[in-house]
């Protein structure tokens, strides 16, 4: 979205999303102090970017949610924001969330989400990288275990604590 719409501006002589590409990943609450003056004013102006980032951060308010009923209410009134938006990027996000409408809910019946596995395929592939790759998998499987197992390979040390 804000790629397109800083094309378009820049066009026009208007360079106001330019060096903003990474300012918009930010949550509400984490905007650093350094972007707060930019930020504020683009945020509220008439921009698509700052339309798009508004119904970013409205959709995070679901997962405040603690009862099934409120977050399904929550859901249903951001869907009709979205899809009548006009913003064509964002009304796609917003069908396919309508698909998985059920996985969605899951969440508010069973509180269980899989960020522990997440973070366990973020530190395997980070493994990966280091090692610009394995040829061989035992070897590969080797060193996950070596670097997850929660293995203490620290010398034991006569005398010393």
């Amino acid at each position: 979205m804000r790629r397109k719409e800083h094309k378009a501006l820049a066009e026009q002589g208007d360079g106001r999303l330019a060096r903003t590409r990474y300012m918009w990943l930010y949550g509400k609450e984490k905007v650093p102090r350094k972007y707060w003056d930019v930020f504020y004013i683009l945020r509220n102006s008439d921009l698509k970017t700052a339309r798009a980032w508004a119904l970013k951060e409205n959709l995070r308010r679901l997962w405040h949610y603690k009862r099934l009923s409120a977050a399904k209410f929550h859901r249903k009134s951001w869907y009709f924001w979205a899809t009548h938006c006009r913003l064509e990027p964002v009304v796609q996000v917003a069908k396919m969330l309508k698909c998985r409408l059920s996985l969605v809910l899951n969440y508010f019946t069973h509180r269980v989400t899989n960020a522990l596995s997440e973070g366990i395929n973020s530190r395997v592939e980070a493994i990966k990288i280091a090692a610009r790759g394995f040829r061989n998998p035992e070897f590969f499987k080797i060193m996950i275990w070596f670097r997850l197992g929660g293995l203490d390979l620290y010398p034991v040390t006569h005398g010393i604590p």
